[in-house]
């Protein structure tokens, strides 16, 4: 009987068999690149795909070759058997949306909508643009019609604000001046407890009564939709950690973002997840084995000696190919401990390109860079 245990799947699986993946990670390192190459592979074998960005800075729209993206999805044309979508996330428009879904009637949720609250809870709030990605996430996949979503997340350190948001919205609706709030008449203020009106008095006499008065009537104007509220971030949380959800860490050979994502490898374990992969971004190639070094090593200049001619050409040839090695060796120790922190996830080394990735031609080099060691 075989002792060994059930197969890794590889970042080939993943885009074949899962219905969500999200691409955590710092900045800089190549993430949402990489999220739009892992949704072209999935058009490219003929899924339906759709990638997400929540990064105002419209480098997927570049990369994509559209001049912008807006909060619903756009078709991304292409030779491809499958569909390509994306859709870069409007915090407001998306809680909008979620305001008319679970208003009794149109007239409520206008009085949200016009409320100066709701306003700067939508511009302004920690943890809103991460809630709302949630909400577009649950969205696409349970409404939207396709086989994956692929989400590009904000940094890492972020990012676990992203994946902990449905739990922090129910606590928010369970807070007990939350629901103190919720009195449907300013009569049922009277009997709020003390904390709640300690509270009150305190907002009052630092920001002016009509603050405490818009803010009464807009946690008010919810009366009847924080159930809703509580369910759909309930399901969110669901799809987390449901199987067809996959966490692909994405990192680069620098010292901090190898720290960021060694910090978010152990969140996700303490949170019961686990990366499905680790995708090394511009990675410097090693371009000779140590036997093949060892072979032309004679060749190499002595130290402080330059003689110029064929031979110091050779000389400067074997230096650079030395030079290089020993960078790509650097590098690779330096990812050690991270390798094997997400072990048995697959490692993916995408090595660094000579130009920037700004159109399709470039995510299908950087797809088939990172798709190709699968059948290598």
């Amino acid at each position: 009987m075989s002792s060994a245990g059930p197969r890794v799947p590889t970042i080939g699986d993943v885009v074949r068999d899962r219905s969500i993946i999200i691409c955590c990670g710092s900045g800089g390192v190549g993430k949402t690149t990489t999220s739009a190459a892992i949704a072209l592979q999935a058009a490219r074998i003929g899924r339906t795909a759709c990638v997400v960005t929540i990064d105002p800075a419209r480098r997927l729209a570049n990369s994509l070759g559209v001049d912008e993206l807006s909060n619903r999805p756009t078709k991304i044309e292409g030779d491809w058997p499958g569909q390509l979508y994306a859709l870069m996330l409007d915090p407001k428009s998306t809680f909008d949306d979620l305001i008319a879904r679970y208003s009794d009637s149109d007239e409520q949720a206008d009085d949200i909508r016009v409320n100066r609250i709701y306003r700067n809870l939508t511009g302004t709030l920690s943890g809103t643009q991460e809630y709302m990605a949630m909400e577009k996430l649950y969205e696409l996949v349970e409404e939207g019609g396709f086989d994956v979503v692929v989400v590009d997340t904000p940094p890492s350190r972020n990012a676990l604000d992203f994946l902990d948001a449905p739990r922090r919205l129910t606590h928010f609706l369970e807070n007990r001046v939350f629901q103190a709030l919720m009195a449907p008449t300013r009569v049922g203020l009277r009997f709020m407890g003390v904390a709640a009106n300690a509270l009150l008095r305190t907002i009052s006499k630092v920001a002016g009564a009509d603050i405490v008065h818009d803010a009464v009537a807009f946690f008010q104007a919810f009366e009847g939709m924080e159930e809703g509220f509580r369910l759909r971030a309930a399901r969110v949380r669901e799809l987390l950690v449901q199987p067809g959800t996959s966490f692909v860490l994405v990192a680069s050979p620098r010292p901090d973002s190898i720290d960021e994502a060694v910090h978010f490898a152990g969140k996700l374990a303490e949170s019961g997840m686990s990366a499905t992969a680790l995708i090394v971004n511009r990675v410097q190639p090693r371009f000779a084995t140590d036997e093949q070094l060892a072979v032309v090593a004679p060749f190499a200049s002595p130290a402080g000696h330059r003689t110029g001619g064929p031979a110091s050409d050779l000389a400067d040839l074997v230096d650079n190919l030395t030079g290089y090695t020993l960078a790509s060796d650097r590098e690779e120790a330096a990812y050690a401990g991270l390798v094997a922190d997400v072990r048995p996830a697959p490692v993916y080394r995408v090595p660094l390109l000579n130009t920037d990735v700004h159109d399709l031609a470039g995510l299908a080099t950087v797809a088939d860079l990172l798709f190709g060691q699968d059948e290598g």
